[in-house]
């Protein structure tokens, strides 16, 4: 076999935390204590040494790397401090980088390089709009009570669509649209590229509703339920920071779309509705209490990170603590102009919003490349993993 090993994704995966890959010695200790290995499919051992080999066109179409959870047995019981669930983090971050579009975007999100770069390209889009808008003249203490944010653009006089509406949807919608569209390139490039790894028709599928009932749904389900993690051992513990998360996104995500539902439609026939919303308001406890869980999850998250790279477990990157940092920071800001609207504090009220713009649209934007990304790409690799085990791919009178 003539191996021709990619030496810039040798490098790369050495960056992004896999530099103990080299220590591997093939011990197979991994896959004796990886649930996730079979027979078939000795992991992670076999993506050690396709690792090592700078193999990445195996790598990236292989739906085992994309099923870890990164839960830490591998790595606690190798003899040679090898990490490969550190190896396999660096494999997907560089997955989700070769898979993003468009490939200048996801390349500037693959490294602290390009963090400036991250911050200003939102920061000064809503900065830009918010000059032009008119809204940076702010407003009074009485003003400000009785609006809040909603005039945070300024406003005008057209009554089908309030002036702060339209300024937020236009970059909101545009940074969702941006996604939407990165992660169907990505996930279709995805799971092409699985097909052929494993030898399946990528042509020969069930129709939308069947992939859909017996396939994506029961992955989905599995997901929220949070099956695999409760399958490790040395991390486990990382399902009561997942959680909290998974809920506070799942709550946020209801009262986005409630908000907009309130202020697009609602709200030209019932002005109130432009309005902030009282505290007691069930939508608003919603809210707050989405916001806490998030930074509940995200704490727990993070001491249990620090704790394990100060005990010399895990390696440090970029590619892990970004996505921490920036849903920590949709949740301060968030409550925090939140606070500052109820102290009458017009002024820091203003500028910790714009903040909040900026971290919120950050999180949608960037989210096909990014550790987010695992929410499509891991839920693909579930729904393939059924999918090639099915009598769609295999025939049951063969087994």
């Amino acid at each position: 076999m003539n191996v021709q090993p990619d030496l810039d994704f040798i490098r790369f995966l050495k960056t992004a935390g896999g530099d103990t890959m080299k220590k591997c010695y093939q011990c197979a200790t991994c896959s004796i204590v990886c649930p996730l290995s079979t027979e078939e499919h000795p992991f992670p051992r076999q993506e050690m040494i396709w690792s090592g080999w700078g193999m990445k066109e195996k790598l990236i179409g292989d739906p085992n790397v994309f099923l870890c959870h990164q839960c830490g047995d591998c790595t606690t019981y190798c003899p040679r401090g090898a990490k490969p669930s550190d190896v396999l983090g660096a494999i997907r971050a560089y997955a989700y980088t070769a898979l993003g579009w468009p490939t200048g975007l996801a390349k500037l999100a693959s490294t602290a390089k390009g963090l400036p770069m991250l911050i200003a390209i939102p920061a000064g889009i809503i900065f830009v709009l918010w000059a032009i808008s008119g809204g940076m003249v702010m407003p009074g203490s009485e003003e400000f009570a009785k609006y809040g944010y909603q005039r945070f653009f300024g406003h005008w006089d057209f009554h089908w669509l309030a002036k702060n509406v339209a300024f937020i949807d236009f970059f909101m919608l545009g940074a969702v649209g941006l996604a939407v569209v990165a992660s169907y390139k990505g996930v279709t490039n995805l799971w092409k590229q699985m097909c052929a790894r494993e030898g399946v028709n990528p042509d020969f599928k069930p129709s939308l509703v069947q992939l859909a009932q017996d396939f994506v749904w029961p992955a989905v389900i599995e997901i929220f339920q949070h099956k695999r993690f409760r399958e490790c051992g040395t991390n486990r513990n990382r399902e009561v920071g997942h959680k909290p998360l998974m809920w506070a996104f799942g709550g946020l995500f209801i009262v986005t779309l409630w908000s907009m539902f309130a202020n697009d439609v609602l709200g030209l026939w019932v002005p109130s509705f432009h309005g902030p919303m009282s505290v007691w308001n069930p939508v608003k406890i919603l809210a707050n209490v989405s916001a806490v869980a998030m930074i509940v999850g995200c704490g727990i998250l993070w001491m249990n990170r620090s704790k394990s790279e100060a005990e010399g477990n895990i390696t440090p990157t970029f590619y892990d603590w970004f996505l921490i940092w920036e849903i920590m920071a949709v949740a301060v800001t968030g409550l925090l102009a939140e606070l500052f609207r109820w102290a009458g504090l017009v002024a820091p009220g203003y500028i910790i919003y714009y903040f909040h713009l900026v971290t919120v649209m950050m999180l949608f934007m960037y989210m096909p490349y990014t550790k987010f990304a695992h929410l499509i790409y891991r839920t693909t690799a579930m729904t393939f993993e059924r999918y090639r085990d099915s009598s769609f791919v295999k025939n049951p009178i063969d087994e």
